[in-house]
């Protein structure tokens, strides 16, 4: 029997503005979660990327929130990325239309002072980035002795940018009788550390495996032999496939984002953008604003949109690099078969990833259909300076390995053999110059 958003205790505002949004089933995160978190109890909630985990923790805090006139927040979010935060803000002003809430988000790289005056006129929600929110604390404007909830928000991907110190400065900041939610993809050691420091006996809701791949998705993959020739499959693909109408590209480093967009912008103008943290925050959320109205066809970024940023109805989703960490694929290709769609992945690998396709497939427990190249596709002849280094059919010098080493010691050449027979005695060296060594004063 499947169940509705009915079955659920949400009050009439609640149910209106899901209507209105389309939502009729909750999935299994929101179902399980739900009464947990109506508790009171701590919870941490583990689930496949794409499954909902947002609604499963707003809608039971929204239901419960009540109107105030106090200035000091009640619900504190926190997430990785302003990306993030963004799209959360948006989700809870989307579920309290029929609501008096308000949710305020802040973050780096935007002026501080602005957001001063926002939190001075009273905030219900906020939602914020590690960084800026012990920066606003500090300076005594935000408040966080009221926080009856606290919300952390994709935690694995917040220990892993290097936020650990200012999360445990927060929860040090924040009052001790609280309810702490969690919600992750994965389940790694620091992460049980936090939990097992600060949080007080947590309910743990998990619906499957973490890290195990959505089922809706179409994986495949294609062997190419160099980066240049990826760029050439991408754009071979991309001109043949029109079901390919949204895809998320994601690239392992910045610069080879912005070497994939300038090769495709010629073939695909004003179809393409780039996004990664060397761009500015309006460009960013412009070109994602743009990629989820349909107005680009494909956006091309780093890992950091692979995590932290809801972006539906993609199509596909292009590995230009195969993922070295298996959980990294997880989290790539599931940014595509969201909710009840269906989605593809595509992953080119190149001969020196082929450890990382088995990695992959061993964590999966199944393997990635190979396909064949297409026939009108380009081979490049160009590499890159490390595919130079290492490619076979060049003759470069081989790395530096201990195998070859000799250790410390090694013998002495020809020419810096020879003995210094330096004269030792003063009356040697006098007789050899025939004339005295210590010259007379210039008195």
């Amino acid at each position: 029997m499947t169940l509705t958003f009915d079955t659920l205790n949400l009050n009439t505002p609640l149910k209106n503005a899901l209507s209105d949004l389309g939502f009729e089933h909750p999935t299994p995160i929101q179902q399980k979660a739900f009464s947990v978190i109506m508790s009171g109890r701590d919870v941490v909630g583990i689930a496949q990327t794409g499954t909902g985990k947002t609604l499963a923790y707003l809608l039971p805090i929204l239901r419960q929130l009540t109107f105030s006139k106090q200035k000091a927040p009640r619900v504190l979010i926190v997430a990785p990325t302003r990306e993030l935060v963004v799209q959360l803000v948006g989700e809870i002003e989307k579920l309290t239309a029929y609501m008096t809430v308000r949710v305020e988000g802040v973050f780096g790289g935007t002026n501080i002072n602005t957001q001063k005056q926002r939190i001075e006129e009273g905030v219900d929600v906020m939602v914020a980035t590690p960084g800026r929110l012990i920066d606003l604390a500090l300076t005594r404007v935000l408040k966080l002795n009221s926080i009856k909830q606290l919300v952390i928000d994709e935690v694995d991907e917040m220990l892993s940018l290097g936020f650990l110190p200012q999360l445990e400065q927060l929860l040090d900041l924040l009052p001790p009788k609280r309810q702490n939610l969690l919600f992750s993809a994965t389940m790694t050691e620091e992460v049980e550390a936090l939990i097992d420091e600060f949080f007080n006996a947590p309910q743990y809701v998990e619906i499957v495996k973490a890290g195990t791949p959505i089922e809706k998705i179409r994986q495949s993959a294609y062997e190419v032999p160099n980066f240049f020739t990826k760029i050439n499959l991408l754009a071979n693909l991309l001109a043949n496939d029109p079901e390919m109408s949204r895809v998320l590209i994601f690239s392992p480093t910045k610069r080879i984002a912005d070497v994939v967009h300038e090769r495709l912008q010629d073939q695909f103008p004003d179809q393409m953008a780039v996004v990664h943290s060397n761009k500015s925050q309006n460009f960013r959320l412009n070109s994602v604003v743009a990629f989820q109205k349909g107005e680009l066809r494909g956006l091309i970024t780093t890992d950091l949109l692979s995590r932290g940023l809801d972006v539906t109805d993609v199509t596909h989703v292009v590995n230009i690099n195969t993922p070295d960490v298996p959980e990294l694929y997880i989290h790539r290709i599931g940014r595509t078969g969201r909710a009840d769609t269906e989605g593809a992945s595509i992953t080119f690998i190149a001969p020196a990833e082929k450890e990382y396709q088995a990695a992959i497939e061993e964590f999966m427990g199944k393997e990635i259909p190979m396909q064949p190249l297409p026939e009108s596709l380009e081979v490049s002849k160009e590499l890159t300076l490390e595919e130079q280094y290492t490619h076979p059919e060049k003759n470069y010098l081989p790395r530096p390995t201990l195998k070859h080493s000799q250790g410390a010691f090694h013998e002495k050449k020809e020419k810096n053999k020879k003995v210094n027979k330096g004269l030792k005695s003063r009356w040697m060296r006098e007789k050899k110059y025939k004339k005295p060594l210590k010259k007379k004063s210039k008195r």
